[in-house]
């Protein structure tokens, strides 16, 4: 039975901190790290589209989630950075479910072409001789735009159940963002079954392809190590690079949403990791631990610093027409 309720117009985010000092403290460190993720990603993007060597449905389907983790990343930051600048705390209702949509969104784009990423490699690694014609450019769109359609019907059945929800008079979310574990403690209905509906569909589903990737990796790495003579240790690279990006995506996710939502000590933490650190780290590990991505980066950026050095000099600045 619902208690009174009335109807919510915002919502106040507690952030981080409400130490003013604090805050600008975290806005400059979240404001380098939201740039760095730009820089990271961006540099993947330009540096593949650039490159015809890289022209392969591996680096296709890392240049996709290179634009995905930009997307995700600017979901919560651009908002928080906001906050944070200007001291301000409030997010109206209707923005709140469009920032829990795109969160979604992007996040369950994540999960779905990391898993076309485990099914790239294992092809690559099974099949070598068929693996560009089964991963021909119309299987690859086909991935990615298959990404974003999970993403979409992930993120849409949440917020279809999310907007029939009363809401009571309290309107404060211990976070910097709006999520559905803050949101749904709100509801002035028993929300438990509501509860584990949305556990299925986030956290149950996190976890069963989190474990499935992990046996499928596993059968990939035995068979690099017993059958790969040529290139095993670039095989090994890109294998190990996947694993460490897919456990950044995957756990942190699988702390917050892998059961009823209930308050824990380091909530905020893994809700920092998940939105803000892991695609910024998804772009370093995929550049450091990828030899190929690693030396193709510096020949661009010493033919950049060539470029600038034979720039012919200005005609205006010499009084020539």
């Amino acid at each position: 039975m619902a208690k009174n309720s009335t109807v919510v117009t915002e919502f106040v985010l507690l952030g981080l901190s409400q130490n003013p000092r604090v805050q600008t403290l975290l806005f400059f460190l979240f404001l380098t790290i939201y740039s760095t993720t730009w820089l990271g990603n961006l540099t993947i993007i330009i540096t593949v589209i650039t490159t015809p060597s890289l022209h392969t449905p591996m680096y296709f389907l890392l240049a996709n989630l290179a634009v995905i983790d930009i997307s995700e990343s600017s979901v919560t930051s651009l908002k928080m950075l906001w906050d944070l600048f200007f001291h301000t705390r409030t997010i109206s209702y209707k923005w709140c479910i469009t920032q829990i949509f795109f969160i979604h969104l992007t996040g369950g784009a994540v999960v779905f072409l990391l898993v076309a990423m485990a099914v790239d490699r294992f092809i690559a690694i099974y099949k070598p001789l068929q693996y560009l014609i089964i991963m021909n450019q119309g299987v690859c769109i086909g991935l990615v735009a298959g990404a974003w359609l999970g993403g979409f019907a992930h993120s849409i059945v949440q917020i279809g159940i999310l907007i029939q929800l009363p809401f009571c008079e309290s309107n404060i979310l211990d976070n910097f963002y709006c999520d559905i574990p803050q949101l749904i403690k709100h509801a002035c209905i028993n929300t438990f079954v509501i509860e584990l509906l949305m556990v299925c569909n986030s956290g149950l589903l996190l976890t069963v392809i989190f474990f499935s990737l992990l046996v499928s990796y596993t059968v990939i790495l035995v068979k690099i190590r017993t059958h790969v003579t040529e290139g095993k240790h670039k095989a090994l690279s890109t294998c190990a690079a996947q694993i460490l990006v897919m456990s950044l995506n995957f756990v942190p996710g699988m702390l917050v949403y892998d059961r009823p939502f209930k308050v824990f000590p380091g909530e905020k933490i893994a809700s920092v990791l998940y939105t803000l650190l892991t695609p910024m780290l998804n772009s370093m590990i995929f550049t450091l631990r990828n030899a190929e991505m690693k030396k193709t980066v510096g020949k661009l950026m010493r033919k950049l610093m060539i470029s600038k050095r034979t720039w012919p000099p200005c005609c205006v600045c010499h009084g020539e027409p």
